[in-house]
């Protein structure tokens, strides 16, 4: 007679990880002054590189209704379009362009990624949801609610990155991103506790994706919009439990079929803290370049070795060799040798990051486009230089109180000149260098208004959005109507 294993078809208590994402949704208070005032300057900067995407036809033509024309009644309005779409077209719509130019947020621990992505399912929810009141005869959702969704949602993604490293299995961040956009749009449409659970659970069910299109040798634009994709899909699991649909409470943890055994090797999740305001108050900014976090530093160095080459009466066409120390991840991620085939490459490749400013004094996204990366002098500039990591580097990467990104350049000219090494450690958009960051970041918001808006639209965008008491008190509807073209 065969023996066999008696399964125990008992339903399973919820996993602890799913039960705590909803808890602190649905029940954490965020009292904290320096999480609203960063979501705020996030909010801006968020939109703004938004605005920048949308002169690039590569992202504008993934834009839009799935049936062209169509307009949906109080549905969801992209900034800088004229769309009004369902929430979940919305979303993707928005999160695409808002990472497109690899110009927002970022968050680095033993995962990477950028948790205002998750603004494209926030904004797109919360718009949706204020016109429909208001179209009932109730009262709007203001800005304030989408501040505050913005903060859960940066928290729930960045505190599992602390830990848990998805991209040393293959997949890719946007993981996070759906799961946090789950949440905080099952928030914002009411899902009582059972139903949160149920949406977060069949997010983690859901297929997820590699991150194959973020390295060599297939580096591509999906990358660019990924996020998108993955902040619209949170949306429509938010929804899809809202209609009562079931949920599967031990998706992490059910031996064979969970998600720890088919696709995190076994291990659960580790946590180093618990969930409130700590990922906003310490998110990096990307101000200065459009680049891959990673080489944030590396770009800003090679801006300053330019001027010093300028001074010298010296040019890129001087250098013999440059030497780049840096951490690990940046290593793993965009060190590159061989051809770079499309903006996307390029963007994750620090070596192309470092030629530019070195030769022209500048990084700015059109940098990436073929017209710029034909220049023969860029790749023989590649070829001179080389990396290595520096262990004391990856150690203050990896330590929550310093969160360095650090980069140093060596230069060494045809002459035999050494150039004096020059090293940073933080990026101009890190919580270290906040004072000097955000009067440079409000200019970056609003030279990316002018890309879209006539000077009294963009006043009037800068009117309602760059004081925090006016903002908060906005209704999202209106908020979202100053940034639409007609």
């Amino acid at each position: 007679m065969s023996q066999h294993t008696i399964i125990n078809n008992n339903r399973p208590e919820t996993d602890q990880v799913i039960s705590d994402i909803a808890d602190y949704v649905l029940t954490y208070q965020i009292d904290s002054p320096l999480a609203y005032q960063t979501a705020h300057y996030c909010l801006l900067d968020t939109l703004g590189c938004g605005m920048e995407a949308l002169e690039y036809p590569a992202c504008t033509k993934l834009l839009g209704p799935i049936i062209p024309g169509t307009v949906v009644p109080n549905g969801s309005k992209v900034p800088g379009t004229n769309y009004q779409l369902d929430p979940v077209q919305a979303a993707f719509n928005i999160g695409s362009i808002i990472r497109w130019l690899d110009f927002n947020d970022t968050w680095l621990a033993a995962e990477w990624g950028h948790p205002s992505d998750n603004l494209g399912a926030i904004l797109a929810t919360a718009d949706w949801l204020s016109r429909s009141a208001v179209a009932a005869g109730n009262p709007p959702l203001t800005m304030l609610q989408v501040l505050d969704a913005m903060i859960r949602a940066h928290e729930i993604q960045g505190i599992i990155a602390l830990e848990n490293s998805f991209n040393q299995v293959g997949l890719d961040h946007v993981l996070l991103v759906k799961l946090a956009s789950t949440a905080v749009a099952g928030k914002l449409i009411g899902l009582n506790r059972e139903e949160l659970i149920n949406a977060l659970s069949l997010a983690l069910v859901d297929g997820h994706s590699l991150r194959t299109y973020r390295h060599s040798p297939n580096t591509g634009s999906r990358k660019s919009w990924a996020a998108g994709d993955a902040t619209s899909r949170g949306v429509r699991l938010a929804l899809i439990a809202k209609t009562g649909e079931m949920g599967y409470p031990s998706v992490l943890s059910a031996p064979v079929w969970g998600f720890y055994d088919v696709l995190y090797k076994g291990q659960p999740f580790k946590f180093q803290r618990s969930y409130s305001s700590y990922v906003m108050e310490n998110v990096l900014f990307k101000i200065s370049f459009p680049a891959e976090f990673h080489s944030q530093t590396a770009a800003e160095a090679a801006i300053t070795l330019h001027e010093t080459l300028k001074a010298r009466g010296k040019t890129a066409d001087d250098i013999q060799h440059v030497h780049i120390r840096t951490h690990e991840a940046a290593i793993r991620i965009i060190d590159k040798k061989g051809p770079l085939h499309n903006p996307a490459d390029r963007d994750h490749c620090i070596q192309y990051m470092i030629a530019i400013p070195l030769l022209f004094g500048r990084l700015t996204a059109a940098d990436y486009e073929d017209n710029v990366a034909n220049d023969p002098r860029i790749d023989a500039l590649r070829e001179k230089m080389d990396t290595a990591e520096d262990k004391q580097f990856t150690l203050d990467y990896h330590d929550p109180e310093k969160r360095s990104i650090a980069n140093a350049l060596t230069i060494t000219l045809k002459d035999g000149t050494l150039l004096d090494e020059v090293v940073v450690e933080y990026p101009i958009g890190h919580k270290r260098r906040r004072e000097q960051g955000i009067p440079l970041l409000i200019e970056k918001y609003k030279h990316n208004l002018t890309r879209r808006f006539a000077k009294k639209q963009q006043q009037a965008i800068l009117d309602a959005t760059l004081n925090y008491g006016n903002l908060i008190h906005l209704p999202v509807h209106e908020f979202v109507d100053l940034m639409t073209t007609a």
